[in-house]
């Protein structure tokens, strides 16, 4: 099955043009409430961090460690 709709440029590896797909999110800075939200290349498999404001409007599912 093939993309209907081509991502936007900016969330297109900066390095050999593919799609970037979000990894994981963790936190920052508590303080000045950022999360770094991290992108892997589907295409060749480099890492992307981007520090982005935490959103409280989002819910917060722990991961299956923190049980």
């Amino acid at each position: 099955m093939r993309t209907l709709v081509e991502p936007p440029p900016s969330s297109r590896c900066q390095h050999c043009g593919g799609e970037l797909r979000l990894k994981r999110i963790e936190s920052a800075n508590s303080t000045l409430e950022l999360d770094n939200e991290i992108f892997v290349c589907i295409k060749c498999g480099r890492e992307q961090t981007c520090a982005v404001n935490h959103s409280h409007s989002v819910r917060y599912t722990p991961g299956p460690k923190a049980a």
